[in-house]
């Protein structure tokens, strides 16, 4: 089963213009991104989808891998899939360009979990920490079966508790933005229009849900925010000056 990693690199963001090429130690964000997958294990390749060509000159100083990709994708996924329609593959890992502390052993469990699975989609979730996590719409929750399958995704605080005021979030589930697609799903999916749940939650996986595709769920501890905010730059920044990386 061929594996590659696709790395979107959209220019323009809502809350960090520019990010994916805003310094971070001496090397752009997508930069620190490609060379935390780098670690994976079990990928053949793994290329950069950019969306501008600011951005496509700038990867290409450290990487041959390089996709030119349209501009006006309706999602991430669409921008996936245009870079697997070019590329023969039989499995396709999503890493979030904005994540330059990723842990590459997730992309190496999750494409065992999808090579055991029948799914046609994976991603990843950990333990909610904390009740600030929980109500925060920005931190995706999710409910999954006892097979670890998705059943539903919501900004909102999911299940509700109906019989008692949470003091902790012990139980709850936080989504992690890393997505692994079977190559033959991907032609499948964009060609579903957008989903009423989608466009309710502004979250692509529920197209897949709604329209009865699986999304095959594993855990890990815990996960590193990616970098959204000038806060979260500053906060990358310094946890490399304390590691001793710049």
């Amino acid at each position: 089963m061929k594996t590659i990693i696709v790395i979107p690199a959209r220019l323009q963001s809502t809350r960090l213009p520019r990010k994916v090429l805003l310094d971070l130690g001496g090397k752009p964000v997508i930069q620190r991104v490609y060379e935390a997958c780098l670690q994976s294990a079990l990928h053949q390749e793994i290329w950069i989808a950019a969306d501008d060509q600011e951005v496509f000159d700038l990867c290409k100083t450290f990487t041959g891998n390089v996709l030119m990709t349209r501009v006006d994708h309706p999602s991430g996924t669409d921008r996936i899939a245009e870079v697997a329609s070019n590329i023969k593959c039989d499995l396709v890992i999503n890493v979030q360009g904005d994540e330059p502390f990723f842990d590459a052993t997730i992309i190496d469990r999750l494409i065992t979990a999808m090579q055991q699975s029948n799914a046609d989609m994976g991603s990843v979730y950990a333990p909610v920490e904390t009740i600030d996590e929980l109500h925060n719409p920005n931190l995706v929750k999710l409910v999954t079966d006892a097979d670890d399958f998705a059943v539903y995704f919501s900004r909102y605080a999911i299940p509700y508790s109906r019989d008692r005021i949470l003091e902790d979030a012990s139980g709850y589930k936080k989504h992690m933005g890393v997505y692994a697609y079977k190559a033959s799903f991907l032609p499948e999916f964009v060609k579903l229009p957008v989903s009423f749940l989608e466009r309710s939650e502004k979250l692509e996986q529920l197209r897949a849900l709604e329209n009865g595709y699986k999304i095959k769920m594993i855990a890990v501890a815990g996960f590193e925010k990616g970098i959204d905010t000038p806060e979260d730059l500053e906060h990358a920044r310094k946890k490399l000056a304390d590691n001793g990386i710049i």
